[in-house]
């Protein structure tokens, strides 16, 4: 694959800070309904599934995949709602109540800082921050065109009595600002109840095997051909997806298509991962810690992230990730795709990976160097 080299503006539109995102408090169609009339919804990658034409969107390149973030004071609530794709919330901070079902009683998760749940396609489903006002709810939404979402029956009336409606096309009509709703257009109509007792019902047990829960994480020690190498040494925590692994022992919590991986990584100060590149899309986002990114082989550019920040990492660039902090530090990598991906190692990476007595196989997983077949030892 030819390299892709990034220039340092380049680096620097695809750097997304904390401080750079800019929230929206009429993203959706329960914007007045009381006890949910606080939230506040972010939209870094893509537009999401956000209903408001005046949506702050960070980022707009297609990823093949989109990630926002939801935050709302204590005791507010996003109501009850179905994805035409695939929704990961990944907690980083607070706690959130977890429901679904058509009249959110058929079950509930309590989610917690660290915490991954993906909630399946075509059930309904909601949230309440039942811990702290800065509680923090990242979202990574499958594919780059959702379809938007289709609301409870019970949300869309609510809102009529303030004013609001949505078209078919998933536009947010708000006659109390002013708006009107243009000749001709059509109005998203509530489920039909024939619909509804056609969707598929989920019991605890089976969407408790969707959450990857920060105290039940699956560590791989040596995930990948610079495990045991000096700059290299990360962690790798497979969540959604085999995605980047390659320990052959490696399996991920969550294994259905979402269009995308993801994984927690993990690294103590000074190590991380060595020089490598990828065709997929993928972004970094850091939980904690004092992360550094490098790319390009030639001309090589850098930036530092802390927590919440985000890196858009371009196909084909090759990339050098480090913990610079003095703590280890967690960032979750998203992927896009369904199939593995195989990593691209830097020669010299793959030369001393060698003289260590190790090697990738036909198969993309680590092996021992000396068990290749001679046409895969170039050293």
């Amino acid at each position: 694959m030819p390299d892709a080299v990034v220039s340092t503006a380049e680096l620097g539109r695809r750097t997304i800070r904390r401080s750079d995102f800019v929230s929206c408090n009429q993203a959706f169609i329960d914007c007045r309904t009381p006890g949910s009339d606080r939230k506040e919804n972010y939209a870094m990658i893509g537009p999401g599934v956000s209903q408001a034409a005046g949506q702050h969107v960070n980022l707009r390149l297609p990823h093949g995949y989109n990630i926002g973030a939801a935050a709302m004071p204590h005791g507010i609530t996003n109501n009850l709602h179905l994805h035409y794709t695939a929704e990961v919330f990944v907690c980083t901070e607070g706690e959130y109540l977890l429901r679904w079902g058509a009249d959110g009683s058929e079950g509930e998760l309590v989610l917690r800082a660290g915490d991954i749940a993906s909630v399946p396609t075509w059930i309904f489903r909601g949230f309440t921050n039942t811990g702290p006002d800065d509680g923090w709810m990242f979202t990574v939404l499958g594919m780059d065109h959702t379809g938007g979402i289709i609301w409870g029956p019970s949300v869309l009336r609510e809102a009529e009595g303030h004013g609001l409606y949505l078209t078919a096309d998933n536009e947010l009509i708000d006659t109390v600002a002013g708006d009107g709703v243009p000749a001709g257009t059509e109005l998203t109509e509530p489920m039909a109840q024939e619909h509804i007792d056609r969707l598929r019902h989920y019991g605890a047990d089976e969407m408790k095997r969707r959450v990857a829960a920060a105290d039940e994480l699956v560590w791989s020690e040596r995930p990948f051909l610079d495990s045991t190498l000096p700059g290299g040494g990360a962690r790798l925590s497979c969540v959604i997806g085999y995605g980047m692994t390659e320990d052959l022992h490696q399996e991920p919590r969550i294994f259905n298509p979402h269009g995308h991986n993801v994984a927690w990584l993990r690294a103590d100060p000074g190590q991380g991962v060595s020089c490598h590149r990828q065709h997929e899309t993928q972004t970094l986002i850091v939980k904690n810690g004092l992360w550094e990114v490098t790319l390009n082989r030639t001309d090589p550019v850098s930036v530092r992230l802390g927590p919440r920040d985000m890196l858009s990492v371009p196909q084909d660039a090759w990339r050098t990730l480090r913990n610079v902090g003095d703590e280890q530090g967690d960032l979750m990598v998203v992927n896009s795709g369904d199939g593995r991906v195989r990593l691209d190692w830097d020669e010299e990476v793959a030369r001393s990976a060698a003289d260590a007595g190790l090697g990738i196989d036909h198969n993309g997983y680590v092996a021992p160097y000396a068990l290749l077949p001679r046409s895969a030892r170039r050293w």
